[in-house]
């Protein structure tokens, strides 16, 4: 079977046979051909009776006798009222079964007559026979044409969906990969082995049969397997995990054995399976339910032998991609198969700047841009992400009609990446923007003196994205991957900020606080149940992993009796209530700069930069604070507070 091709130089396959066109040309022209057989008959057809009357006229000079139809010449000096004619005067009528009197009448009258000659007969019947097959395949040939399918039919169903780069003509190399340095440098084994496979199999070393690329979307596992194609210069194939799966059971397998089939056949080369967990979710506790013969578990079984059958694939390289390794079947996972585990991460500072620079190549910066420090406002962005944040600031600037893209086109990039379009259209009435400034300020306060709580930015009451009519935006100083347990119970306080700042001022509260309390309560139970910090609980996780949740997913909690869940219940609100009470009083403390900030915010709507520092750099600390997040504190002493 033809496979789809895609790169600069893709590998030549067969021609496809249309047959449609042809067929749909032989079409238009038998009814061409009727219609003109229709279009001469129509014109010259007469009455019976008007036939008998101009042979007994004397106006008729010769006729031919069918048995459907009767052809007659009228003298040339004949004039009668007829229809136009082409050519003669030359007539068409039905004649009068057993009509007995006609032939004398035409020797009465000396009239010419003949029998006619029913050789189109046959060829009519023969037509009725051949037009409809011909209309059909017409019809299906042209269908097929035009939604660019080749040679359809069933018997292709089973063949692979692969697209096929020839050699090295993905379009993409290591450098332009970046931030992901550890993954390059275990993938770079794999192209020297496609490049020198000679120089491992002397000493008798074997290179993975499969690698697998862990980590977030868009942190660049797919561009990293093109690399490695474009590096190494050898065939790629590329097809998702879902292509496999269909409504059939067996069609997926035979995709597989296909896809197999066309790779041995331009070994040494790469393949390719995108989100691999659509494909090779594990197999326990689905068999139970949905029985042991369905299409996606046929489709896992024939992977595993293709990878590791009787028949050896040699230079079959198999790369896969997901961001869900926990689903997937232990059995992938195995040496022999995808023994090899890349993690790629998101980037920390230096690789996001690098993969700045890559994309910022594609647009016209100003002098003023400042790369590092733009990375460094970004972090937890991946790749994509990235690549997302430079078009967006191209896309301002050109909104604005700037010569090049400015530092400020990037920061409100940020901004709107992180929290959606300005909604300026949205006008909130006195009440609700008086609300929403002392909610956002409250945020700002408790943020500026809570640890790891990040820098703030900006306080905005102008409404952004689907539902967030305020926000404040905290940037972090530094990477962080560890959160310690005052840094999570100083998060919660900030997420209460706004709600506390409410009650503080307006002494009641609206539904603007709604997801901060969804956030805070998530967090304090992970607090509880994940990370095992509470100290009444102790270390101990009752959460369950992903793969453990599919395998028995009635409930994300393992087993536990009445009385534990009644304890983190508890624990969880006895966090909530502690940090709500501390918010309220950081607030309190500050209540004077609080209303002096919002009253400013209420004029200008933004408050950022320098002007924001120097309100935030008056923020109050109250007393015993560390106490109530837990800082510096004896486990005895936790324990006092918590029964406090």
């Amino acid at each position: 079977m033809p496979v789809e091709t895609d790169g600069k130089t893709p590998i030549q396959s067969p021609e496809p046979k249309h047959i449609g066109g042809s067929l749909f040309l032989w079409f238009i022209m038998l009814i061409f051909i009727n219609l003109l057989f229709w279009v001469e008959s129509s014109d010259k057809r007469v009455p019976y009776s008007t036939f008998v009357s101009q042979v007994e006229a004397g106006k008729v000079i010769r006729a031919s006798i069918g048995k459907e139809s009767i052809k007659y010449e009228l003298k040339q000096d004949t004039n009668i009222q007829q229809p136009k004619i082409k050519s003669k005067h030359v007539y068409i009528t039905t004649p009068i079964p057993n009509d007995v009197e006609l032939p004398k009448i035409l020797r009465k009258h000396q009239v010419e007559y003949s029998a006619e000659s029913n050789n189109i007969a046959w060829i009519l019947v023969l037509l009725s026979w051949v037009i409809p097959p011909l209309i059909f395949f017409s019809l299906l040939g042209l269908i097929f044409n035009r939604s660019g399918m080749d040679n359809p039919g069933a018997l292709t169903i089973g063949k692979s969906k692969a697209r096929i780069y020839s050699e090295g003509s993905t379009g993409v190399k290591f450098d332009d990969v970046a931030g992901v340095d550890e993954a390059k440098a275990e993938l770079q084994e794999i192209v020297d082995f496609l490049r020198n496979a000679t120089k491992y199999t002397n000493l008798g070393a074997k290179i993975p049969k499969g690698v697998l690329l862990v980590g977030p979307p868009g942190t660049g596992k797919t561009l990293l397997a093109k690399a490695i194609a474009g590096e190494a210069g050898v065939p790629f194939f590329t097809i998702s995990g879902s292509e496999f799966i269909e409504l059939f059971v067996g069609i997926g397998a035979a995709r597989v054995r296909d896809l197999f089939e066309q790779a041995k056949q331009k070994a040494p080369c790469i393949v390719f399976i995108d989100e691999l967990d659509a494909l090779g979710k594990s197999r326990e506790g689905f068999g139970n339910m949905l029985g042991g013969n369905d299409e996606r578990e046929q489709t896992l079984n024939q992977l595993l032998s293709e990878m590791d059958g009787f028949d050896t694939n040699t230079g079959v390289i198999i790369l896969a991609a997901t961001n869900r390794p926990d689903v997937l079947d232990p059995a992938l996972s195995r040496p022999g198969r995808f023994d090899r585990q890349i993690v790629v991460d998101r980037p920390d500072k230096i690789g996001r700047e690098a993969i700045l620079k890559i994309h910022a190549q594609r647009v016209k910066l100003a002098d003023d841009v400042n790369l590092p420090k733009l990375a460094a406002r970004t972090p937890g962005f991946a790749g994509a992400d990235l690549a997302n944040l430079v078009n967006e600031a191209a896309l301002l600037a050109a909104r604005k009609n700037h010569n090049a893209v400015t530092m400020a086109d990037f920061n409100e990039a940020v901004e709107r990446v992180l929290t959606g379009l300005e909604k300026k259209s949205r006008i909130l009435n006195e009440v609700e923007k008086k609300t929403v400034a002392y909610h956002e300020v409250g945020h700002a306060l408790i943020a500026a003196i809570i640890p790891g709580a990040g820098h703030v930015e900006k306080i905005s009451i102008v409404p952004r994205g689907i539902a967030a009519l305020g926000y404040t935006l905290q940037l972090p100083e530094e990477d962080r991957f560890l959160m310690t347990e005052d840094e999570i119970r100083g998060r919660i306080v900030t997420l209460l900020g706004g709600r506390a700042a409410e009650e503080l001022i307006f002494f009641k509260v609206s539904t603007g606080a709604s997801d901060d309390i969804q956030k805070a309560t998530d967090l304090a139970e992970r607090f509880v149940t994940q990370y095992g910090m509470s100290i009444k609980l102790g270390p101990i996780t009752f959460e369950k992993t992903q793969q453990q949740f599919l395998n028995n997913f009635t409930n994300s909690r393992r087993m536990i009796s009445e009385k534990i869940a009644e304890q983190i219940d508890q624990e969880v609100k006895e966090i909530i209530d502690g940090a709500h009470q501390l918010a309220f009083i950081i607030l309190r403390e500050n209540e004077d700069l609080l209303k002096e900030i919002a009253d400013i915010l209420l004029e200008k709507e933004v408050l950022e930069g320098e002007e924001l520092s120097a309100y935030l750099t008056h923020v109050k600390i109250p007393k015993n604070m560390n106490y109530w997040l837990g800082t510096g504190n004896t486990t005895e002493e936790k324990i006092t507070k918590q029964q406090y």
